[in-house]
C-alpha cells in the first residue's frame, strides 16, 4: 500500500551532509538528541529505505523523509541496533556477548531478536545469517531477509564486500605502527586456533594493521581483514606480542574494560540485488577510548 504523502515530509539533498544534520536542519534547528531520537525510531526514510545510522552520509541528489505516521512498527533492544533495512536486508550493530544464531532455541541470539521484529511486523521473512561475529564481539552484521539473498552474499562475499574493519583495544604500544600479518590458521580439538608462518595445510589468513593511538600501556588498532577466518584478528594480534584487552583464550591478562576489545565498525560492500554501493560505520566503543584517556 502506497503511503498518504500526507503522513511525510519530503526534502531533496543538495549539498553534502550528515543525516543527522540534515534533519536538524530541515526540522528547524531542533535539538541532536531530539533528531537522533527522529533517526532511531525509523521514522527517517533516504531513498525510500528506513535508515536509522545517523551518521550517513548523503549525497547531492538523494531524497530525505519523514514518516508521521503513528502505525509505524518500532524496534527496541538492548541487545542490538537495526542500522538499515531495506525488502532484503538487516544491517545491525550487535552489543557484546551474544550469539549471532543457535541450535538453541531458547537462547537469545541475534537470529531471534531479528525473527521476533519480522514476525511482529506481520510479514513473512525471517532472518538468515550471512557472516559470524564472534559472541564477546560487538559490531556490524549482515542478515538477510530471504534464502537467495543470503545465498548470494554468501557465495559473492569476496567480491561484493569491499572493505570490512574492525578496531581493537590491544595491551602494550608498538613500535612499528602498521604493518600486515600473514599466516596459515589451524584449529585443533580443544577450538583453539594456531598460527603458522609457513602453509601447514591451514587457512591462508592476511590481516592488514594501523595503529590510531597509544597510552597507558594500551593502543588501539584498526584491522582490516583482506580474508575473514575465525578468530583471525585475536590470532594475529597475539602472534605480534599485543593481545585483545579481555582475550583470555589467546593471552591477554587484562580485564579492564569488562569485555573483549574488539568491535567491527566499517562494513562496505555492494548490495546483492540492487547493485547500489552501501557504506556502514560506528563509533569506537567509549569504553576501549576511556582506557587511553585514563590518567
Amino acid at each position: 500500500m502506497r503511503k498518504n504523502i500526507k503522513t511525510l515530509l519530503t526534502f531533496k539533498v543538495v549539498e553534502t551532509a550528515l543525516l543527522i544534520e540534515f534533519i536538524m536542519e530541515k526540522m528547524h534547528g531542533i535539538s541532536r538528541n531530539r533528531a537522533k531520537a527522529l533517526i532511531s525510531n525509523r521514522v527517517v526514510l533516504v531513498d525510500n529505505v528506513i535508515t536509522t545510522h545517523p551518521l550517513t552520509e548523503l549525497k547531492p541528489g538523494q531524497v530525505v523523509q519523514l514518516d508521521r505516521s503513528k502505525h509505524k512498527m518500532s524496534f527496541h533492544s538492548n541487545d542490538l541496533d537495526i542500522v538499515f533495512e531495506d525488502p532484503y536486508l538487516l544491517i545491525i550493530d550487535k552489543r557484546p556477548g551474544l550469539l549471532s544464531m543457535s541450535n538453541n532455541t531458547r537462547q537469545q541470539t541475534v537470529q531471534s531478536v531479528l525473527n521476533r521484529y519480522l514476525e511482529k511486523g506481520g510479514g513473512r521473512n525471517t532472518s538468515h545469517l550471512v557472516h559470524r561475529l564472534d559472541r564477546d564481539t560487538s559490531g556490524l552484521m549482515v542478515y538477510a531477509k530471504d534464502v537467495q539473498t543470503q545465498q548470494s552474499l554468501i557465495h559473492g562475499w569476496q567480491e561484493l564486500v569491499t572493505d570490512r574493519r574492525y578496531v581493537a583495544l590491544v595491551e602494550g604500544e608498538f613500535e612499528k605502527k602498521q604493518g600486515v600479518i600473514r599466516s596459515w590458521l589451524t584449529e585443533d580439538k580443544r577450538f583453539i586456533t594456531h598460527s603458522s608462518p609457513t602453509d601447514n595445510g591451514g587457512k591462508y589468513a592476511v590481516t592488514h594493521y594501523n595503529v590510531l593511538a597509544s597510552a597507558n600501556g594500551y593502543s588501539l588498532v584498526e584491522c582490516e581483514l583482506e580474508t575473514g577466518r575465525k578468530n583471525q584478528i585475536r590470532v594475529h594480534m597475539a602472534e605480534l606480542g599485543h593481545p585483545v584487552v579481555g582475550d583470555s583464550k589467546y593471552g591477554s591478562g587484562k580485564d579492564v574494560i569488562r569485555r573483549l576489545g574488539l568491535h567491527a565498525y566499517m562494513l562496505c560492500f555492494k548490495h546483492p540485488v540492487t547493485g547500489k554501493r552501501l557504506r556502514f560505520e560506528t563509533p569506537v566503543p567509549a569504553c576501549f577510548e576511556k582506557c587511553l584517556n585514563e590518567r
